[in-house]
């Protein structure tokens, strides 16, 4: 007893000043951080540019959390009088934002796609989908417009800020980068398992284990509560702009990071008791968008990573908007005037646990994809086998599940934006993404980037070997969502599992939420198209005069092609125009190229 008699005292000492010891800790923690954060401005303030960034952002949200705490009652009170006026203008002001808004939108739309005539093509898209989905409305007369043009406008204005100014550009490239980076930490624990040969040759070794590490992070910010918190401030912006109720909106933006099935979970306590339209919501958000963890498996296939992160964010205010334009309500809601409601958060008891549950919980995710893949490819190659041989009866060569696709939604590809040529490949990538599922349609689609990459002929006789970079960027868009027809099953099945008593209304309103699902995900796509900007192909003379012509390349093949279309043959001379008139290299240039590609000017 008297041994223990000092770690008593200390004990009781630590009780009773836990607070002014766990300001000292913090105050220590924020002196050491200070002086690492300085000495690594000081050394290379290039090389600390990200670690300057996360501290801004860290130090901004800490000084507004402490404002609103401290002195939000204060501030609002102040500002009361301004409120009050801006209520009583806003009748007639708002109809002044909303002209000044839709005349500055014509003006650049106008501008901009007099640059570029093939945007109109997707804009055509994006408002055809809007109309569909109005003509498939449950209840025309209920819609709240609010809802659609606010959900609509977010969706534009982030994809205008990711696609077109060099900030977004910049910053999501980086992030893209960042991510891939990130997950190739994924090869220390897969080949200490696995093995390198594994890894490098089999997909499962090397794909599947980015699942479980990506799994295992999210699990960890789940208990950190950085998760949480994100999702509250996006569900924040999306709720006081469009009007939705605090339930849905959750819901939606937690889709944002998780699957169809781990979104709802945040508002589990909750789904007994919304209506309809709020479920019917619920399932749109988690037909529109991907998990983070499947998200991670894409980008190793080469899928680029910036236009994935995009996708899934646009994908939330869009979600929102045409789920109220085709399911609108007309039920009274509890949660309505809510302004927050409470999140569930995890039972681990500490960071170790979070990861292992993360971990664990993967198993199951990954089973699945494999199960998927296997199944899938197989009853697709089957279908296939059956359709040419129907084929063959009537002598008709070559027909598959691809090919019908590729006729019957090749309409619908170019309606998003995408080159009457790539338009079959495009339509068939839809088709294996809407009657199979995305994964596969990802694989497809990487492997058309992978081949443009390499610099591979864009004919092979009469198949094309892949779309352009336009009808890449449109179709990473168009795929990025779980609206399949496997997916209700999953939907239904998790969410019944949650709220078997609702099994009736969750049934009613599935069908309707795939179908506004996938146009979610076309909408993103006709977007991208019209925000597009083509990447410029660069000085070609100068290029192919210091090339090493040992291997080829997209570049190679594009300035390849620009010096087969300047070259012409006068009395039987060969002769250049354009760019190539009077370069010293171009015949060289010419016999380099023809020993890659195929050309009428290598005849001669």
């Amino acid at each position: 007893r008297k041994a223990l008699q000092p770690a008593s005292k200390a004990k009781r000492f630590c009780k009773a000043h836990a607070k002014v010891l766990k300001m000292v800790v913090q105050g220590l923690l924020g002196v050491a951080y200070l002086c690492y954060f300085i000495a690594a401005c000081w050394l290379n303030i290039q090389r600390a540019l990200a670690l300057v960034i996360m501290t801004a952002v860290v130090v901004f949200f800490t000084c507004w959390s402490l404002l609103k705490k401290h002195c939000g009652a204060k501030v609002l009170l102040l500002l009361s009088p301004v409120w009050k006026c801006f209520q009583k203008s806003w009748p007639w002001l708002k109809w002044l934002v909303w002209v000044a808004l839709l005349g500055g939108l014509i003006t650049w739309l106008a501008l901009d796609t007099s640059r570029n005539p093939e945007q109109l093509i997707s804009l055509a898209g994006f408002c055809f989908l809007v109309l569909f989905l109005f003509a498939c409305s449950k209840h025309h007369g209920a819609v709240s417009w609010r809802a659609v043009f606010w959900g609509l406008g977010l969706e534009f204005l982030f994809g205008l800020f990711v696609l077109r100014t060099s900030p977004g550009v910049q910053a999501f490239q980086w992030l893209g980068d960042q991510i891939q980076y990130f997950l190739s930490y994924t090869t220390a624990g897969s080949s200490f398992v696995f093995g390198n040969t594994l890894i490098e040759e089999v997909f499962a070794f090397q794909t599947l284990p980015i699942v479980v590490f990506f799994s295992c992070v999210m699990s960890i910010l789940y208990y950190l509560g950085v998760m949480q918190w994100l999702i509250v401030k996006i569900s924040w912006l999306l709720q006081i702009s469009m009007g939705t109720t605090p339930t849905e909106t959750l819901s939606v933006a937690g889709n944002i990071f998780v699957g169809q099935t781990e979104a709802p979970l945040l508002i589990r306590p909750y789904l007994a008791d919304m209506t309809r339209s709020e479920i019917h919501a619920v399932m749109t958000g988690g037909f529109s968008t991907i998990a983070g963890s499947v998200m991670g498996a894409y980008i190793s296939f080469g899928i680029d990573a910036s236009s994935l992160i995009a996708a899934s964010v646009m994908a939330a205010p869009c979600a929102l908007a045409m789920s109220k334009l085709i399911y609108p309500e007309v039920e009274e809601s509890k949660f309505k005037g809510k302004a927050s409601i409470r999140l569930s958060s995890g039972e681990e008891q500490n960071i170790l646990e979070a990861a292992s549950n993360g971990a664990a919980a993967s198993v199951g995710l990954v089973a699945n994809i494999a199960a998927n893949l296997i199944a899938f490819l197989a009853v697709l190659e089957f279908i296939n086998a059956a359709l040419r041989w129907l084929g063959e009866m009537v002598d008709i060569e070559g027909l598959s599940f691809q090919v019908i696709c590729s006729y019957v939604l090749m309409p619908v590809a170019f309606l998003m934006g995408a080159d009457w040529a790539d338009s079959p490949l495009v339509a068939e990538l839809l088709g294996i993404k809407i009657f199979l599922n995305e994964f596969v349609a990802y694989q497809q689609l990487a492997t058309y980037k992978k081949n443009r990459l390499s610099g591979l002929e864009e004919w092979d006789g009469s198949r094309k070997q892949w779309i352009s970079e336009r009808a890449e960027s449109i179709t990473t868009f168009a795929l990025c969502g779980f609206a399949n027809l496997s997916s209700i099953g999953i939907m239904l099945g998790g969410l019944a599992s949650m709220v078997p008593q609702r099994k009736g209304d969750l049934a009613s309103v599935v069908l309707r939420a795939l179908l506004t699902g996938i146009c979610v995900s076309m909408l993103n796509a006709c977007l991208a198209g019209l925000l597009h900007v083509p990447t410029e192909l660069g000085d070609c003379v100068n290029f192919l005069s210091t090339a090493n012509f040992s291997s080829t390349s997209y570049t190679m093949y594009m300035c390849c092609k620009q010096l087969f279309a300047s070259s012409v043959l006068e009395n039987g001379t060969l002769a250049f125009t354009g760019p190539w008139a009077g370069v010293g290299d171009s015949v060289l240039c010419l016999t380099q190229c023809c020993g890659h590609y195929n050309h009428t000017s290598c005849a001669g």
